[in-house]
């Protein structure tokens, strides 16, 4: 019962912080200090000071600036627009046309850039209104972008996985290999939607004029060399064991300086923009770092992780039941907060209930990706709604309903990694044994 209320109260501050417009990071903060003073029996000036180090002195979080950097970068070139006019003539064959640019494109962007939300407004910048011009439904068009700018958090280097990495303790290098096949099975299972939907919508795909031959298509492919070698660098580097997570960001910052500057798009201007985005950007989300690890180290004198994780055991909950609670979970979180406040509000709660469980923690961030993506296009705090209602003009209803088939299909997703988990972890453990 203590616990419970212990529970109770923390829950309740946390809501009334958030409900009042507090930030984030302040709520977080808030509710560590409620806890410790209230419940920690230890000097919360102290844990504040001592988590504030532990939270920021980490080698492994410079990879996450970087990162954010080499997407802000690439935002502020023409690789869009060469990428949709590259990728166009070999999809103009496939059933639901240039709706398959939307997917491919942003899997090939988020290779290279790590953020939902970059990856949804780069692609929909330059396919949206090519979209509208030639004819194609609104409603597939955005419902299609929403849901495969969600492939940002899943296909590496995605931000969230160093996140998720850090908080939880788990390789980074490995997350990244992980989240390679899941993201392709993603990337495929919303293309495999497209042409399920064109072929039974047949009359809304109008037809296209242009018809080029295999020698101009293939001129049109030399666009995509240049996001080719950068995936390369990058995500080769990792995987062939010749450079760890953060170093391969320094290699992807250089390579997006130079295709910036051979399309001639790097200017002192869009140089300083990229990096005050970048700045911004990593400054929210080392502040809500801070935040959870000061609630982490909180919940720890409080006791509840154990406590949770005893409960569990004691039980013998199974751990599909486990996962399904936990995905109820954030996806009413995912209704209300952004992917990275979700990962760090409960990781410090749930981490102990999920190793009790016997869950691998490799997998389960795959898997915990998979359901933050949902929150990514639920209303009314989803970031690519957002997105996309400012690309477009339409209101977030219309949004959210254009997208909510694209919602299934990661649940679908998430379901098939549970029922097979070796999609996720063969792939590491190949890499780690040879």
């Amino acid at each position: 019962m203590d616990y419970l209320i212990i529970a109770t109260t923390l829950l309740v501050s946390l809501f009334v912080l958030l409900a009042g417009g507090v930030w984030v990071a302040l709520a977080l903060l808030g509710v560590g200090i409620i806890g410790m003073e209230f419940f920690g029996g230890a000097p919360a000036g102290s844990i504040l000071a001592t988590t504030s180090w532990a939270a920021s002195a980490s080698w492994t979080l410079t990879a996450l600036p970087l990162f954010i950097w080499m997407g802000e970068i690439l935002y502020r070139t023409r690789l869009s627009q060469d990428m949709f006019r590259g990728l166009s003539p070999w999809v103009r064959g496939l059933p639901g046309r240039l709706l398959h640019v939307n997917v491919l494109g942003c899997g090939i962007f988020a290779a290279v850039s790590g953020s939902s939300a970059a990856t949804a407004a780069t692609i929909g910048r330059i396919s949206l209104p090519e979209l509208k011009q030639r004819g194609y439904p609104d409603a597939i068009a955005m419902g299609s972008l929403a849901g495969a700018g969600t492939l940002g958090l899943l296909i590496p280097p995605s931000i969230m996985m160093i996140v998720y990495g850090v908080a939880a303790q788990v390789s980074i290098s490995r997350l990244f290999i992980a989240g390679l096949v899941p993201g392709l099975m993603l990337l495929t299972i919303f293309s495999g939607y497209l042409v399920l939907w064109s072929l039974f919508n047949r009359r809304s795909i109008p037809d296209e004029p242009e018809r080029l031959g295999f020698v101009d298509r293939l001129r049109r492919a030399k666009l995509l060399i240049p996001v080719g070698l950068l995936i390369i660098a990058v995500i080769g580097s990792i995987y062939g064991g010749f450079a760890t997570a953060t170093e391969a960001a320094a290699v992807g910052v250089v390579g997006a300086l130079v295709i910036a500057l051979v399309s001639g798009s790097l200017t002192r201007e869009t140089f300083m923009a990229s990096l005050l985005g970048a700045v911004c950007t990593s400054c929210m989300i080392f502040f809500i770092l801070l935040g959870a690890h000061y609630l982490t180290a909180a919940m720890s004198f409080t006791g509840l992780p154990a406590e949770l994780a005893d409960w569990i055991v004691d039980r013998q909950l199974s751990p599909y039941l486990l996962l399904l609670a936990l995905t109820l979970l954030f996806v009413v979180l995912g209704c209300f907060l952004d992917g990275i406040s979700i990962i760090l509000l409960t990781t410090a709660v749930i981490m102990p209930a999920v190793e009790a469980a016997g869950i691998d923690l490799l997998w389960f961030g795959i898997f915990l990706i998979l359901i933050v993506e949902m929150a990514q296009i639920t209303p009314p705090v989803g970031f690519n709604l957002f997105v996309i209602q400012s690309l477009t003009g339409r209101d977030l209803g219309a949004v959210a309903r254009a997208s909510l088939p694209f919602f299934g299909l990661i649940v679908l997703a998430a379901i098939i990694i549970t029922a097979f988990p070796d999609i996720v972890l063969f792939l590491p453990q190949m890499v780690h044994t040879s």
